[in-house]
């Protein structure tokens, strides 16, 4: 609850994504979660972010609390997380502290009645990509990583308290029987729009990616083909010296007449890819239930059409 009360805030309020440390204990194969502070705002120049969480967990240590640091929490808009930001601060969590797990909360789609919570972990090859910095095609294809195999999806299990669960059942009775039974409410259909004008965004980004990868390629293609010419026309005029009993012409680093074209970094196009699967996910799941009220909702607006003309 603080979690989402924190992300809802930035969210309304200045539109900043909301951060903060989880807190918890790691009980055999299960870690569990049970306290959380937000993460200082970025504007804050005053305040050290390190001294201010070692403050904040020697505090909760005071009050008996949970205070062992187990991850860190990041609000996203429409399913949009998956950034080099976020990698990179996961991957120094998890090689500080292994069990580290990030938590995605959804403002968006949690606004209008799907609660979307999701922890993540890297992968062993993505914890080796970042040890190895290297993002070159070759590289990712020897550790064979894709967007894919990136992040690894915990499963979430949430426990409210006996006196949450309470409250909630007196909320649920205080509810009107008619506001409860807007089974037609149509809120998929405004996330999937959002999701769909999100996916079109990053594939026409992933587009440009891939014409600046093209464009490399032919330019070593044509690089190549000069450095041949080069090779065949200085053996022709080698041969044309030694015909003349000449000394051959001096060899010459190629790497200075022909320099190297730099690769293109391949970690953005992989976190493209990767966002654009995360909408394609999200987008089937609602594509069944927000198609299904659509085409009610038409046939019902029809017969009324039907009715109400002379």
């Amino acid at each position: 609850m603080k979690m989402i009360k924190h992300s809802h805030e930035e969210s309304t309020g200045n539109m900043e994504v909301a951060q903060g440390a989880l807190l918890g204990l790691v009980v055999e194969n299960c870690l569990e979660i049970t306290n959380c502070f937000p993460f200082p705002k970025h504007n804050d120049e005053s305040m050290d972010e390190e001294e201010y969480q070692l403050a904040m967990m020697r505090r909760l240590r005071r009050v008996n609390v949970d205070h062992f640091h187990v991850g860190w929490y990041q609000s996203a808009d429409v399913g949009n997380f998956l950034s080099l930001p976020l990698l990179e601060s996961q991957y120094h969590y998890q090689t500080s502290i292994e069990e580290s797990v990030v938590v995605i909360y959804d403002t968006q789609k949690s606004a209008r009645g799907f609660l979307t919570v999701k922890a993540y972990r890297l992968t062993p090859q993505a914890i080796q990509m970042y040890k190895d910095n290297e993002f070159t095609p070759e590289a990712l294809r020897n550790l064979k990583i894709g967007y894919e195999s990136l992040f690894l999806e915990v499963p979430i299990v949430i426990k409210n308290s006996h006196l949450t669960n309470i409250m909630l059942s007196e909320l649920a009775d205080m509810i009107p029987e008619e506001e409860g039974t807007k089974f037609l409410d149509l809120g998929t259909a405004s996330v999937l729009e959002g999701q769909l004008r999100c996916l079109m965004d990053r594939v026409d980004e992933l587009n440009q990616e891939a014409i600046k990868f093209n464009r490399y390629q032919q330019q070593v293609i044509r690089q190549q083909q000069d450095k041949h010419r080069f090779l065949q026309k200085r053996s022709q005029e080698n041969a044309a010296r030694q015909a003349k009993d000449e000394p051959p012409l001096p060899e010459e680093d190629l790497n200075k007449l022909f320099r190297p074209i730099p690769v293109p970094q391949r970690l953005n196009p992989m976190i493209v890819s990767g966002q654009i699967n995360t909408y394609s996910q999200h987008i089937s799941q609602f594509c069944s239930q927000s198609l299904a009220k659509l085409y009610i909702t038409q046939a019902l607006q029809n017969a009324k059409e039907g009715k109400s003309a002379p």
